[in-house]
C-alpha cells in the first residue's frame, strides 16, 4: 500500500498468546478504502499465517489495544471520505477515528461488540463535532479504559468504565456513548491527546509521613507535535492525577528544552509523539520513554510524578535512508532529520525506537543513572 505518510501496510501491532499459539493483531494501512485490522498466527515467526480480517474498508487506523487475558480488542478505526472538512463515510461517524470493539478470544472468529466514541461524533448527530480528529489509542487496565482524543489540538483524556462499556447499551446514541464515561479532562485548545498511559498505585516517597494520599494513580498524557521546524505551539507530556478518577487533574509537565540541541533548526518535527506503554516491572512506576522526533527518545524519571525529570536520552544518527522533511515559507526548504516516532520497552530492559523518516529500528539499553533507576537503586 504505497503512498504518503502513515499509509504503510503494518503501522501498529499487538501480540497475544492464546489457545497455545501466538497471534499478532495489526493495523493494515491508513488510506482507504483498503485499510483495516488483521490477525496473524505468528507461532512460527518465520512462517506467519493470516488468520482473519477483523474489519476492512476503512480510511484510518491507529494504535490498538488487545487484552490478552480476555481477548477483547479496541481497534482505532475511521471511514471518513474526507477528514477536513469532514465528509461522512459509510458508517456515518463524524470523526476521523473512533473505536471498534471486538471479541477476539477466538482470533479466527472475530465477534463485533460495539462502536464507541464521544457523544457528538455518532451517526446522525448534528452541530459542532466533538473532537473531529478522534481517538488515538485506548489502554485498558482493570475495570477502566483510558482514551486519548485529539492528537495535537482540542484534546481530551477520557476515563471509561470497562464493564459498562462492554455490557451496557450498544446503539451509538449520545446517551449510550455517555453511559460508561466516568470523567473527561479537556486540554488547552493548543494541545491534544495522542497517548494515555496509566501508571497506577504509585507510592509517593516524599509523602510517606502524610496520614492520607500516599499512594496515587496517574495517566501520562502525551500531546503530539505535528508541524516541521516548530511551526506550531510547543507540545508537552502531562502527568494527570487520576486517583479520584471522577476528577482528573494535571499536576506536572515534561518538556525537552529546545535550546538543549537547537532542535527547531534541525529539520522535521521537534516535540513528543507518544510514550512507551510497557507494564514491565523493570520500568513501571519508575521510567516512561517518550518518542521526541528529532530529539530522539527521552527516558523520563516519574518516581516523583509531581516533578518528572529527564534521566537519559538517545538521538540516533541519520543514514542514507533517512528521508527529508520540508517546510514552505515563500520557498521550499528541506532537511534530513531523525524522526523517532514510537518507542517501546520490554521486561529484559531493551528499548525499541521506530523512526518515521525511514531510518529504521534502533534497539538500545539504559546506562548510568537511568539503569540504576530501573534496577531500583
Amino acid at each position: 500500500m504505497p503512498g504518503g505518510p502513515e499509509q504503510g501496510g503494518a503501522q501498529m501491532a499487538r501480540v497475544c498468546d492464546r489457545q497455545g499459539k501466538s497471534y499478532l493483531l495489526r493495523t493494515f494501512g491508513n488510506s482507504g478504502p483498503g485499510a483495516g485490522h488483521e490477525v496473524w498466527d505468528v507461532t512460527d515467526p518465520a512462517r506467519p499465517q493470516k488468520v482473519s480480517t477483523v474489519v476492512s474498508g476503512l480510511t484510518a487506523t491507529h494504535k490498538n489495544w488487545w487484552e490478552c487475558d480476555t481477548g477483547i480488542a479496541y481497534l482505532i478505526s475511521g471511514d471518513l471520505a474526507k477528514a477536513e472538512p469532514p465528509e461522512l463515510g459509510p458508517s456515518g461517524w463524524r470523526t476521523w477515528r473512533m473505536t471498534k470493539i471486538y471479541d477476539l478470544s477466538d482470533p479466527a472468529k472475530p465477534v463485533f461488540v460495539r462502536d464507541f466514541g464521544l457523544a457528538g461524533q455518532e451517526p446522525g448527530s448534528t452541530g459542532p463535532v466533538t473532537i473531529a480528529h478522534g481517538a488515538h489509542g485506548p489502554i485498558a487496565v482493570g475495570n477502566r479504559v483510558y482514551f486519548a482524543h485529539g492528537t495535537s489540538a482540542d484534546g481530551a483524556l477520557q476515563i471509561v468504565d470497562r464493564q459498562k462499556l462492554l455490557t451496557g447499551p450498544k446503539e451509538p446514541t449520545a446517551a449510550n456513548l455517555n453511559y460508561p464515561e466516568i470523567s473527561r479532562l479537556y486540554t488547552s485548545p493548543n494541545w491534544g491527546g495522542h497517548t494515555a498511559f496509566p501508571v497506577l498505585g504509585m507510592a509517593i516517597a516524599d509523602w510517606a509521613t502524610n496520614a492520607k494520599g500516599r499512594v496515587r494513580d496517574f495517566v501520562v498524557l502525551v500531546s503530539e507535535a505535528t508541524a516541521n521546524e516548530c511551526r506550531e505551539f510547543r507540545h508537552a507530556t502531562f502527568m494527570v492525577d487520576v486517583t479520584t478518577d471522577t476528577r482528573p487533574f494535571s499536576v506536572a509537565t515534561f518538556l525537552v528544552p529546545e535550546s538543549q540541541g537547537g532542535f527547531c533548526r534541525r529539520g522535521g518535527r521537534f516535540g513528543p509523539h507518544s510514550s512507551s506503554e510497557s507494564f514491565a516491572p523493570l520500568f513501571y512506576k519508575k521510567l516512561v520513554f517518550v518518542a521526541y522526533f528529532n530529539a530522539g527518545v527521552r527516558a523520563v524519571d516519574i518516581r516523583n510524578p509531581y516533578a518528572p525529570r529527564e534521566a537519559a536520552f538517545y538521538i540516533p544518527a541519520t543514514t542514507e535512508r533517512t528521508a527529508e522533511r520540508c517546510v514552505t515559507n515563500g520557498t521550499r526548504s528541506c532537511k534530513v532529520a531523525i524522526q523517532t516516532n514510537n518507542v517501546e520497552a520490554d521486561e529484559r530492559g531493551f528499548v525499541y525506537l521506530a523512526d518515521r523518516a525511514n531510518t529504521g529500528l534502533h534497539i538500545v539499553r539504559l546506562t548510568g543513572e537511568a539503569a540504576r533507576i530501573a534496577g531500583g537503586h
